[in-house]
């Protein structure tokens, strides 16, 4: 499959793990004024990886740690600067966003990463987080074992004017007046610049009502058929102002890098173990970039989903960002490799599900765990012991770092948390 595009719906569609609580939490101090929020959960001697949300702007969800196997991954999730629980949240007018570029995101990945310990980690990112993933292990071959990608997104003058400044309306005419709405006629030959001007307007009435405008036109149209909870979701105020500043900000910068930097750059992932998954009718993110990263970065396993959109949770592109982690994390890319009972840990599994008895393997033994299958089945029974116990002991460690560097403790989650992206 390496190197060639998938089209073919698979029988066995993988689907989330069940839902879990962080086993740590925290406020890193990041510099330049800015603390993000950080989790960790599954298991804390697993296989790390870091996981980055989309927008940029989108904030992170309880819904991403159910991508990956919680027996066998140490699962690290962040909000960047400016949005989810991290502060200052770009949702407030005074905000400055100076200091809120990719490359200061590329640094408290760094930040992030020494903080906890972590060697090297599996990186996995969807629609802007692939291409914060990108500029991540280009910049940091070193400390990334894996990557994991989906719905690919550079920058490119070429995808902003797609979904921007009037490509994509040629499919969705009707979503798109709403979006030009609140352009005056005459500022309407730069769309992005003209949000711009309305999204730092002082005034709430005008700053709002242009978020919600820029952010209802994606929540739209970022899944193969609208959802209604999705839309209100992104629609929210406080959420969508942050989340339309956030990602304006950026896309006037063109990500800090240069045009096509992104995919120009991919030999620098050479040796890295990749997947790509691309929904063919992924009208935010088209299927155009990721094609073209895949032709300048063919090692990497390409899959183009024949049925979906953007969204990470539509089942064709779940199921093969989850049997990617699945296989990373040690798992026979095999529908029935999920113990002696063969059962898959898919649509309502339950977490203490015998399928992982296969056990955990820490990343730099996997290669010699492969050769030796004595040694595995002497693992599986230490690993099963290690999972009683740290179920036993997630309540009662979820609070252990909440507070980081003398920074507050964040706020409760806003009614607008779960993004799909």
């Amino acid at each position: 499959m390496a190197g060639h595009p998938s089209f073919v719906y698979r029988v066995g569609m993988r689907d989330l793990y069940p839902e879990i609580e962080p086993l740590e939490t925290g406020m890193l101090d990041v510099g330049d004024g800015q603390h993000i929020y950080w989790e960790v959960s599954g298991n804390l001697e697993g296989k790390p990886v870091v996981f980055l949300h989309g927008g940029p702007g989108g904030g992170t969800s309880p819904v991403h740690r159910r991508l990956f196997d919680p027996k066998r991954y140490r699962i690290v999730l962040f909000d960047q600067r400016g949005c989810g629980l991290s502060i200052p949240h770009a949702s407030e007018p005074e905000v400055d966003l100076s200091a809120n570029t990719t490359w200061h995101l590329v640094a408290d990945m760094e930040h992030l990463r020494e903080h906890l310990g972590v060697e090297r980690w599996q990186v996995f990112g969807g629609s802007w987080g692939s291409g914060l993933a990108l500029a991540y292990a280009e910049t940091h071959p070193e400390r990334v074992t894996e990557l994991v990608l989906r719905g690919i997104f550079t920058l490119r003058r070429e995808e902003l004017d797609w979904f921007y400044e009037g490509g994509a309306a040629a499919v969705f005419p009707d979503l798109w007046e709403d979006f030009i709405a609140p352009i005056p006629l005459l500022e309407r030959g730069h769309l992005i610049d003209a949000y711009a001007r309305l999204l730092q307007h002082p005034n709430p009435e005008v700053h709002q009502s242009a978020a919600i405008a820029w952010s209802r036109w994606e929540s739209s149209t970022i899944t193969l058929l609208p959802q209604a909870e999705t839309i209100a979701r992104f629609t929210e105020p406080e959420y969508a102002t942050a989340f339309a500043r956030i990602e304006n900000h950026y896309f006037r910068h063109g990500g800090w890098w240069e045009e096509g930097q992104l995919i120009r750059d991919a030999p620098r992932l050479a040796g890295i173990p990749a997947v790509i998954v691309q929904g063919r009718y992924d009208m935010c993110t088209p299927a155009m970039t990721a094609w073209e990263l895949h032709k300048a970065w063919p090692e990497a396993e390409f899959h183009l989903i024949a049925d979906a959109g953007h969204a990470f949770d539509e089942p064709g592109i779940l199921d093969a960002l989850i049997r990617a982690t699945d296989r990373f994390a040690g798992h026979e890319d095999d529908p029935d490799d999920r113990g002696d009972d063969g059962e898959d840990h898919g649509r309502g599994a339950d977490a203490d599900d015998e399928g992982d008895e296969d056990g955990h393997e820490d990343e730099e033994n996997e290669d010699e765990a492969d050769e030796d299958d004595d040694e595995d089945e002497a693992d599986e029974d230490d690993d099963e012991d290690d999972d009683d116990d740290e179920d036993d002991d997630v309540h009662a460690e979820a609070d252990s770092d909440a507070v980081v560097n003398g920074a507050p403790e964040p706020g409760p989650r806003r009614a607008s948390y779960r993004p799909p992206e």
